[in-house]
């Protein structure tokens, strides 16, 4: 099993990332799905929490390149209720202010009578042991998030297309001695979103999301998300990747990045 991708620190809203928590574009640098996770796991925890409210909506505005090594998250009901409330969050590392975060909490009921989807026509995703490992956007021997902390599971579409669909499952802890919530391992597989469905090389363009919107209608059901991503970028070098987010047992909800898009100016 992985380490837990945030060791606790000290201080009470202090955590650590472990440097599995890398992303593939800078070596000092965390993949996207590390602080949103954490982020989801801190606004869910925000009282009156799970039990009693729900999230629907997660955005992330990533203000930086999150840094590996300490973090500082703090939350702020800032539209409290019964029924509706709005919950912000701001992560803090390197010496700034890196992600902002709000969620859009709703009370949670038991109403399986109010359940209904359209037909969608479209198939069910093949299951994880049908796909095959996706190759590695870099190959590192000291750790990063894929595949190390994760694992992807290619199950639809050609690479480079810019329509792909795979599982992702988090190895590990998200924080000692706590396995991740369904929210948290939506995050962290739905910022897989551009990754998977790239449409320009990796090697000679950057396309880095700069937000990440996670709408969900129930909660997952399993370790597995699966994420079925387009992606299509523009003239003037803005992106945008969608995605269907699904567990074992169907849809979920959906995601969306805007993605900043130019040429690599050296290697990597």
């Amino acid at each position: 099993m992985a380490p837990p991708l945030f060791a606790r620190a000290a201080a009470a809203a202090g955590f650590v990332a472990d440097p599995i928590a890398r992303g593939p574009w800078d070596e000092r640098m965390m993949h996207g799905g590390a602080p949103a996770a954490l982020l989801a796991r801190e606004v869910e925890r925000v009282p009156p929490g799970r039990d009693d409210m729900v999230v629907a909506r997660l955005t992330v505005e990533f203000l930086g390149a999150v840094p590996i090594g300490p973090v500082n998250v703090e939350t702020e009901v800032v539209k409290p209720g019964r029924r509706f409330q709005l919950v912000d969050a701001a992560l803090d590392a390197g010496g700034r202010r890196a992600c902002l975060a709000r969620a859009v909490r709703l009370r949670r009921a038991d109403m399986p009578s109010a359940a209904a989807a359209p037909d969608r026509g479209a198939d069910p995703l093949p299951p994880p042991g049908d796909g095959a490992p996706l190759p590695r956007f870099v190959v590192r021997d000291d750790g990063i998030f894929y595949p190390d902390a994760c694992e992807i599971r290619h199950v639809g579409g050609e690479l480079g297309s810019g329509a792909v669909a795979a599982w992702v499952r988090l190895r590990g802890e998200l924080v000692p001695g706590e396995p991740p919530s369904p929210l948290a391992r939506v995050a962290a597989a739905a910022d897989f979103a551009n990754g998977l469905s790239w449409i320009v090389p990796f090697e000679e363009w950057l396309f880095v999301n700069t937000d990440l919107t996670i709408h969900v209608h129930r909660e997952t059901d399993g370790e597995w998300i699966g994420v079925d991503a387009r992606s299509s970028i523009g003239a003037l070098g803005i992106g945008q990747a969608t995605a269907t987010l699904h567990d074992l047992h169907g849809p979920v909800g959906s995601c969306a990045q805007s993605l900043f898009v130019e040429p690599r100016r050296s290697g990597l």
